[in-house]
């Protein structure tokens, strides 16, 4: 009996289909852990729910309603502007006040939830980069291509009079590289707004088409290729109260990069680090927010590769005449106490190990709250770090991967954390005597179906001696006397990682979906990939695809060692540096891999733009054998298996100028690849056209691998 209850339970396990797997699957949230969506009102921890927020008890764990959906309605009225649909997105900017910021499309709002009324509200929401300060509740947003400020008493300032596609203002730059995601910047009592201008007149025009009208319109993209004309960027500073602007003073701005704009608390200072084109000289300067005048250069950090600044300073809470700055100049990413001269007077933290995120301060302990793979290079624990005598706390259990958010003193944090056989669990716990509460423990999302077999070990890379990681995802039904069509999943390039200790080892849901059919599917971060330090990184340095290479090779070594692996059905697909990657083994050893899949490839570095091809390529001109090492378009003769190239048909990150040269190529060398693009699409498959992809993806290693 128990041998048939078993029996028929695994015959009622379900199989998965993209539409569960995919994220533009129509199922795909269903089957994702459960989740909690947290905020810190001071030190008070909030969940915001769909149509509830509630406090807990960072002790107990215990629930309170502290309002509704209906009851913020009811107090903010109900014309359009102030209906408030959910509460997923409120926040409490004001530690010891009762107010809860809210927004839709037509409008943000500060409503006092204890008298009941709203107490401010403004009418841009919606608007392209809208940035709001807490303390001085003004606003900075960009209409029609110009920058504005509204003041917290609705007073609007236009900074700007020739904002044009051409001329970019209070938007990313720099292609959103050196950690830039955005491009205005409130000193922090918000009396001050620091800001980008561009001037992109001079670039390049790649001339992307939108094919829907009937008469298809032409849509340029200015796109900086490598080696040719870049941006100029200047910095502008507005001050709100005499409604003047000045511009930063840091000379000629042709061939730099101005990037991590910070204040000093006192919002007198702007600092700002700043890159040299050939990225191997960066210096950290001041300048005075009144004038734009340079005061002086704080810090410098050359390099015989390339320095790449991503995190701007911060100044400690307690002083503000110290920061703590972030550099990999020991070889790791670590921190460094300096003073507002420049001087250093201490490293934080040391080791053969990666800070990868700074959270915040511990105000009372008078400690940084960082996340580091100290443990392990798959992990990411959360750390409290004394600045005066750099003892290190672990905040969490020591395993897996973990991420946080810190309380307004820096006293509590919650922490939501995976462990490869975690779906997800959420605790909350003191920095100063970490004792966690545990808020949820997430049940396993894919109970009912068949799961596949994930496996994590290590082996060496080409240098004999640099340990790599790899996953490796088997069908539920595993026979080690089978041999398996396998496919090597491959990114490779820098600033990502494949295989960590979350969930599955990181795995993507398709190499479920692959191993529910049959497959076994090999993933490994090679040299160049992210988290494992300064050389780690640069092993690539102007040959990009070569040493990653011979580690994807060492890794097919492995796979060849284990009797279940069929190495006469090889496959192998990445995406945009992995489509580069795939490519490049495709051609590069042409009688190993049988099938590939290429999405978003890379094909010739000369045709990627200017910030990230140049810091790892050089240009052209000064390293003309390394890009003719690493173009694809000489090996297109070298094809012989089946490979299919993917591309957004408007992808403006990798152009379709590499797909279509390569194909061109091939034409020319009589090689047979196949191609398929997404109309409309950018880099990436937006909502359920990715399930499409995913599925042409796996019907082709259906078709000819398996």
């Amino acid at each position: 009996m128990m041998m048939t209850a078993t029996t028929m339970s695994a015959q009622d396990k379900k199989l998965f289909t993209l539409e569960d797997l995919n994220f533009g699957g129509n199922n795909y949230a269903n089957l994702r852990p459960q989740n909690m969506w947290l905020t810190w009102w001071g030190e008070q921890l909030i969940q915001q729910d769909v149509e509830a927020c509630y406090t807990i008890n960072t002790k107990t764990g215990k629930k309170t309603l502290l309002f509704t959906l209906d009851d913020i309605n009811k107090w903010a009225g109900s014309d359009d502007t102030k209906y408030v649909r959910h509460l997923m997105n409120a926040t409490f900017p004001y530690p010891n006040k009762p107010i809860v910021k809210l927004g839709n499309r037509k409008a943000v709002i500060l409503l006092d939830f204890k008298a009941k009324q709203i107490i401010w509200q403004d009418s841009i929401a919606g608007q392209q980069a809208y940035d709001w300060n807490a303390t001085s509740r003004a606003t900075a947003y960009v209409e029609n291509h110009q920058l504005y400020v509204v003041d917290g008493a609705g007073k609007k300032h236009q900074l700007s009079t020739d904002g044009s596609r051409e001329i970019v203002y209070g938007q990313s730059v720099h292609r959103n590289e050196f950690g830039i995601d955005k491009g205005t910047f409130w000193s922090p009592d918000g009396s001050k707004l620091a800001f980008y201008r561009m001037d992109q007149s001079m670039v390049t025009d790649y001339p992307q088409v939108d094919i829907f009208p009937r008469n298809a319109s032409y849509e340029p993209d200015k796109y900086p290729m490598a080696g040719m004309t870049s941006h100029k960027v200047t910095v502008g500073v507005f001050d709100v109260k005499s409604g003047k602007t000045v511009y930063l003073q840091a000379g000629d701005p042709t061939d730099r990069y101005f990037t991590n704009i910070s204040w000093a608390p006192d919002a007198q200072t702007v600092y700002m680090l700043e890159l040299n084109r050939k990225q191997n000289d960066c210096r950290l300067v001041s300048y005075d927010a009144n004038t734009g005048a340079k005061i002086a250069e704080l810090y410098r950090e050359t390099s015989e590769k390339y320095v790449e600044p991503q995190h701007p300073i911060e100044f400690l809470p307690w002083d503000a005449s110290k920061f703590v700055m972030q550099s990999q100049k020991d070889g790791y990413n670590h921190l460094y106490l300096m003073d507002k001269s420049g001087k250093q007077l201490k490293q934080i933290t040391s080791g053969k190990w990666v800070v990868m995120e700074v959270l915040g301060f511990n105000l009372k302990d008078k400690a940084v709250i960082i996340a580091s793979n100290e443990l392990s290079p798959l992990q990411r624990n959360l750390w409290a770090v004394n600045i005066s005598t750099g003892k290190r706390t672990l905040l969490d259990n020591g395993k897996g991967v973990h991420r946080g958010e810190l309380s307004a003193t820096g006293a509590l944090l919650f922490n939501k954390y995976q462990e490869p056989t975690v779906p997800n669990n959420i605790e909350v716990t003191s920095t100063h005597h970490p004792s966690p509460i545990t808020l949820l423990k997430a049940a396993d999302p894919w109970a009912a179906f068949e799961q596949p077999i994930y496996e994590n070990g290590s082996i060496k890379a080409a240098d004999g001696t640099t340990d790599l990681y790899y996953r490796m995802v088997k069908p539920h039904d595993f026979d080690p006397n089978k041999k398996y069509p396998t496919v090597v999943y491959v990114y490779g390039g820098p600033h990502a990682h494949n295989v960590d200790a979350s969930w599955h080892w990181a795995s993507r849901s398709w190499e479920t979906y692959m191993a529910q059919k049959g497959y076994i599917c090999f993933i490994i971060d090679n040299r160049g990939s992210e988290n494992r330090g300064r050389d780690f990184e640069q092993a690539t340095w102007h040959q990009l695809g070569q040493v990653e290479m011979q580690d994807q090779m060492k890794g097919v070594e492995f796979l060849k060692q284990q009797s279940y692996v069929d190495t006469n059905r090889l496959g192998v697909h990445g995406w945009s540096f992995g489509g580069f990657m795939t490519i490049s083994l495709m051609t590069n050893y042409p009688d190993v891999f049988k099938v590939g899949v290429a999405g978003g490839p890379v094909i010739d570095w000369k045709w990627y733009e200017v910030m990230y091809g140049e810091r790892y390529m050089g240009t052209p001109q000064d390293n003309p054998e390394g890009y003719a090492k690493s173009s694809l378009i000489s090996k297109a003769k070298n094809l012989k298996g089946k490979l299919q190239i993917i591309t957004g048909y408007n992808d403006n990150t990798v152009v379709p100028q590499h797909c279509l040269s390569f194909l061109d190529a091939c034409i020319k060398a009589g090689t047979q690849p196949d191609f398929f693009a997404y109309p409309g699409e950018e880099h990436n498959m937006r909502g359920h056209a990715s399930v499409h992809l995913h599925e042409r993806i796996t019907q082709y290693f259906e078709d000819y691998l398996k």
